[in-house]
């Protein structure tokens, strides 16, 4: 079983693997740490703890020794993945199945660097690949060398889909729909600047420099403009990225954010928070860093007055198919978003069905307009 907990030295959130006894899977747990230790955010660890207990419980009522799975026994478990629904009752798609795969092999792959299993063990799942045709983005060698790069051998097929973003329209409804100020900044805040959830609830207050020019504040970038840094932060937000980015706003956010400052005030006057976003309304905890659970539910709240499906990290999604969509260079757009690959930027390049449409129609157009002018 899965369990959440609290690390005694500071206080922060770890989940672990317990057995029959409720006595803690040591492999497990020194895997979380090795994960904290790199630099994985908690909800990496969050997300890859059940999935190996999962593998974990599958191997004990299957009769297996799990640290000398082989390629036919993680086929077998691939293909219960893909038969057996999710929690939520709906079918796995490939994407999450090979999620499972991933967290997996890097478990094994763990085990076999700390010799807590054989390293062939992991070579039996990955591959080295040459890659006769570069994905459109990935920078290529200057001797025109193929790539080389290693793969899984066991992987679910995915259906590549567009990221999911909001309309025009959607967007105004959910800012319509916001009933205090504070959600109606989160929601610009993300949606114009395209910030993830952790690079969001982390920011602090000195992170923004809304003022036409922060020279007084010992920073050279021109124009309103926030700072993304990685931290450490109570509420286990953490910027993904290791690399620190700034970010330009506009005039639309710092208005909001003004206001949203002067509800603040008066509602905890005399605030001991750092942090941007903090609980305002609750009861209890006022003045506390807002976490990933209550900004989740603040936008469900709102979505759901405004009559609009919404999640949070579409409103980065939508950030990033606004200024693709509307002739951003895909370098700037992959500086704005903080991508370390143009790949993953790439994404954001999709036509949508308006587009296709009229370019359809030019064509057509174009040759109705030819006959017409045609000598008879």
């Amino acid at each position: 079983m899965v369990e959440k907990a609290i690390r005694p030295v500071d206080g922060r959130v770890t989940w672990l693997v317990l057995d029959d006894d409720l006595d803690p899977v040591d492999q497990v747990t020194q895997f979380a740490l090795y994960l904290d230790g790199g630099g994985a955010s908690s909800n990496t660890v969050r997300a890859y703890v059940p999935r190996i207990a999962r593998f974990l419980n599958w191997c004990h009522v299957q009769g297996l020794a799990w640290v000398n799975i082989s390629l036919p026994q993680l086929i077998l478990y691939k293909r219960g993945l893909e038969a057996e629904p999710s929690p939520a009752g709906r079918p796995r798609t490939g994407k999450t199945v090979n999620a499972h795969i991933t967290a997996i092999i890097e478990f094994l792959r763990f085990c076999a660097r700390v010799g807590l299993v054989e390293s062939t063990v992991v070579d039996r799942f990955v591959e080295v690949k040459h890659l006769r045709f570069l994905p459109e983005g990935m920078p290529r060698r200057e001797d025109g060398s193929h790539r080389v790069v290693t793969t899984k051998v066991i992987k679910a097929r995915e259906v590549t889909r567009p990221p999911e973003s909001l309309a025009e329209d959607e967007v105004s409804a959910l800012f319509a729909a916001a009933t205090n100020i504070r959600d109606l900044f989160l929601i610009r805040l993300m949606v114009e600047t395209g910030l993830r959830v952790g690079e969001t609830l982390g920011l602090h207050r000195e992170d923004l420099h809304f003022l036409p020019d922060s020279r007084a504040l010992g920073c050279a970038v021109v124009g309103a403009h926030l700072h993304v840094r990685r931290r450490v932060n109570d509420n286990n937000a953490l910027a993904k990225s290791h690399y620190p980015r700034s970010v330009p706003v506009g005039s639309a956010v710092v208005d909001t954010y003004r206001d949203y400052q002067y509800e603040r005030d008066r509602l905890v006057p005399r605030s001991r928070s750092d942090f941007v976003f903090v609980n305002l309304y609750a009861a209890t905890d006022r003045d506390s860093a807002m976490k990933y659970q209550n900004t989740r539910n603040c936008l469900q709240r709102v979505a759901k007055r405004a009559g609009v499906e919404a999640r949070l990290h579409m409103l980065r999604h939508t950030a990033g198919t606004v200024w693709a969509r509307s002739g951003t260079p895909i370098d700037v757009v992959q500086k704005l978003l903080g991508h370390q690959s143009p790949l993953s930027t790439a994404k954001y390049l999709h036509p949508c069905e308006t587009q296709m449409r009229a370019a359809v129609d030019a064509v057509e157009r174009a040759r109705t307009d030819k006959r017409a002018v045609a000598p008879q």
